[in-house]
């Protein structure tokens, strides 16, 4: 693809170093930032990814019929189905609040007000499942999108604040440690979840008021912990726009579809969506039917299962500084295309694992967490060099949302391998497309010509 000399309008752009404020107060600010994922990866974690998915499948099968059916809005829906329906929705409904809030957030330059409005009707839904006991499964579905939507709609703003906060140079490394903390974040409370699941004859409760206590523990973690950037991050001011003091919100949708329009400005940036939107699929759907994969294809038991999702919120840490320091080196975009190396090899090896050993999932797991918060961490950093300034939050809603509008197609494919040959060993292997395609699409992105077009500077020697 051709090079894009097209020039940003003056005043745009990344900052001068200077604007950054002093080393101290940047690094104050950076080190609050970073605390966002330490606050909300415990709901991707503890709940989306190990109770809340059993738990709810449970409570809705209490409220079922004698056929196994739950009729919400009148609408016939097996018991088993209604959490990924419950799931489906919102991330359907996230996709269409998200430029709302990016256009509300751009205009007004509010991104804090904002972000702690998200997090906090998010973690206030999380807690309220401590309520969700007996057969009240419609309470379930209705918190379940709420949360969703709402962490969803913070990490927009979250991720619209690393351009503003970190110098191109720095943006690598900032973005690693936020993904750092998330990952221990994540860990941590999953080894007091579990403790408290596992034990929780010892400890005089049941096992629904366990689960209960652990989802609710998530919500309150992620609220207490919102705090920290809350009080560190600073409002940048924006220059004055055409119609900026009316119905922002309203607005949501033209600014969506006029951001759309200037991406064909910007060739190189919509290739490296496309190049992130395949990669990361694959990545999204390797963490969602890892343990289908586990459990059906290798006959593995469910605590070998949940101990492989530690050892890889434990390994994602150091994997996620360890592709840090490389990208101070090589490039960020070098660091991801050899992380995504590694996750097709990583992924190709799993259709040899043999049944019923844990200690080759182990390995698995190993191979996984190794690159995980690494090629998501960089691929953040990344994109932030190819983003307009003054558009922050509009173009990472284009971001969340190529994550999240696609992220059926991996599972798709998933289980159309699997119907095809009833083998999970093909449809562990047929994921290996989405990362071949992403190293494809990503190896014809000229970074620092990207960064150029849309009237940024990339770093020195590291980009390429």
């Amino acid at each position: 693809m051709g090079a894009v000399t097209a020039q940003a309008p003056q005043g745009e752009g990344d900052a001068e170093p200077g604007a950054f404020g002093d080393v101290r107060e940047r690094r104050r600010e950076q080190r609050g930032w970073c605390f966002y994922d330490w606050a909300n990866s415990v709901f991707s974690t503890s709940v989306l990814t190990v109770f809340l998915g059993p738990y709810l499948t449970e409570v809705t099968k209490a409220a079922a019929d004698a056929d196994g059916y739950v009729h919400p809005l009148g609408i016939p829906v097996r018991a088993g189905s209604f959490f990924p329906y419950a799931v489906s929705a919102s991330v359907l409904l996230s996709v269409l609040v998200m430029p709302l809030a990016a256009a509300f957030a751009d205009r007004t330059g509010r991104k804090k007000p904002l972000l702690g409005a998200a997090a906090y009707l998010g973690a206030g839904a999380t807690t309220g499942m401590y309520f969700l006991d007996g057969d009240r499964y419609l309470l379930g579905g209705v918190l379940l999108v709420v949360a969703n939507v709402s962490f969803a709609v913070s990490v927009v703003l979250y991720h619209a604040f690393l351009p503003q906060i970190a110098p191109p140079e720095e943006r690598d490394a900032v973005s690693s440690r936020g993904w750092a903390f998330g990952y221990g974040s994540g860990a941590l409370v999953l080894v007091a979840n579990l403790g408290l699941f596992l034990g929780h004859d010892a400890l005089g409760v049941t096992e629904s008021v366990a689960v209960r206590i652990c989802l609710a523990s998530a919500g309150l973690w992620w609220a207490v912990f919102t705090v920290v950037p809350l009080l560190r991050l600073r409002e940048r001011p924006v220059a004055a726009r055409h119609g900026a003091g009316r119905a922002p919100f309203g607005q949501g949708f033209r600014q969506l579809a006029g951001t759309l329009r200037q991406l064909r400005r910007y060739p190189l940036t919509l290739l490296f969506l496309l190049a992130y939107l395949l990669y990361n699929d694959g990545i999204q759907t390797v963490i969602t039917q890892a343990s289908v994969y586990g459990s059906e294809g290798l006959g593995l038991d469910q605590t070998t299962l949940i101990g492989a999702i530690l050892l890889v919120q434990v390994l994602a840490v150091a994997g996620a500084l360890l592709l840090g320091r490389l990208a101070a080196r090589y490039g960020a975009k070098r660091t991801i295309l050899g992380s995504l190396v590694a996750w097709t090899v990583t992924v190709a090896a799993g259709y040899f694992l043999p049944r019923e050993e844990p200690v080759w999932f182990y390995a698995l797991a190993v191979g996984i967490g190794l690159v995980l918060g690494g090629s998501q961490a960089l691929s953040r950093s990344l994109f932030s060099h190819l983003v307009p300034a003054g558009k922050e939050a509009e173009y990472f809603a284009l971001y969340e949302i190529s994550d999240r509008g696609t992220s059926w197609l991996g599972p798709l494919v998933f289980g159309l391998a699997f119907q095809l040959t009833g083998d999970y060993r093909y449809a562990i292997l047929s994921l290996v497309v989405f990362f071949a395609l992403g190293f494809a699409l990503l190896a014809r992105v000229p970074v620092r010509r990207a960064a150029a077009a849309v009237g940024n500077v990339a770093p020195g020697r590291i980009q390429t």
